[in-house]
């Protein structure tokens, strides 16, 4: 797992998340309805969820982890955040409602990264 690579992914995930809550409630409060301004906020509440877990992830010490377990549940977790929460922030943007069907894929790679991590844990010897 290259650490420092993924410490920026969340670095930069995170400030997005800040600076799109920021955007959300200065911006967009008096252009979107109520239900698009919903759904923008459940997709960055989704994306700073999964940043800080892929944090805790990635901090966890080498020693105690299948490394090979962890980073599938990295990628699952930026695949996530990417799907999910950018599915829906296109959908607010455009309010194309098709985009909302591929939502689901990063649900369930959110789930798979929430599985994976009851197993990334070795063993005591």
């Amino acid at each position: 797992m290259n650490k420092l690579l993924w410490l920026r992914f969340i670095g930069i995930s995170g400030a997005v998340c800040v600076m799109l809550g920021a955007f959300a409630t200065h911006g967009l409060e008096a252009r979107l309805t109520e239900r698009y301004m919903d759904i923008f906020q459940t997709a960055i509440f989704y994306q700073f969820l999964h940043t800080l877990a892929l944090f805790g992830l990635v901090c966890l010490p080498d020693q105690l982890v299948n490394s090979k377990i962890r980073d599938w549940a990295a990628i699952s977790f930026a695949l996530g955040i990417l799907i999910f929460s950018g599915s829906l922030y296109l959908l607010v943007v455009t309010q194309i409602g098709a985009l909302g069907m591929i939502t689901p894929i990063g649900g369930s790679a959110f789930i798979i990264g929430w599985l994976l991590l009851i197993i990334v844990v070795k063993r005591a010897q």
